[in-house]
């Protein structure tokens, strides 16, 4: 599969089940199904482009992370967005999920690590 290259991918992430794979690209997230070979709706929303995406352990929630200093949390499926989070004075970097799912880090340029508590839905 290729995927249309656009402009820089900094960014890219499979789902825990290996059915999805996420892309940073510009201002959003392109979610492809691969079972499918189908781009699904993918997530908006950032003002500036999108450094960083990780998929939650569980896969039910995707985190991406932006030059506008903020992380997003979305369903990676329809693209709803469940939280901006805020705390950041310059681009975030990077974000990972700890392993049980209820931690997000995100680094930035700022040179601090957030930690994000991630409660259920």
């Amino acid at each position: 599969m290729t995927t249309d290259s656009g402009g820089p991918a900094y960014s890219v992430a499979f789902s825990p089940d290996g059915k999805l794979l996420a892309s940073a690209k510009s201002t959003n997230v392109r979610l492809w199904n691969l079972e499918g070979d189908k781009e699904l709706p993918g997530i908006r929303g950032h003002s500036s482009d999108v450094m960083s995406v990780t998929f939650s352990p569980d896969g039910k929630l995707l985190a991406s992370a932006g030059k506008d200093d903020i992380v997003k949390l979305s369903d990676p499926v329809t693209g709803y967005e469940f939280h901006t989070l805020k705390g950041h004075t310059d681009s975030v970097w990077s974000v990972a999920f700890r392993r049980d799912g209820k931690l997000l880090a995100s680094g930035s340029r700022d040179g601090s690590i957030n930690l994000w508590e991630c409660k259920p839905k």
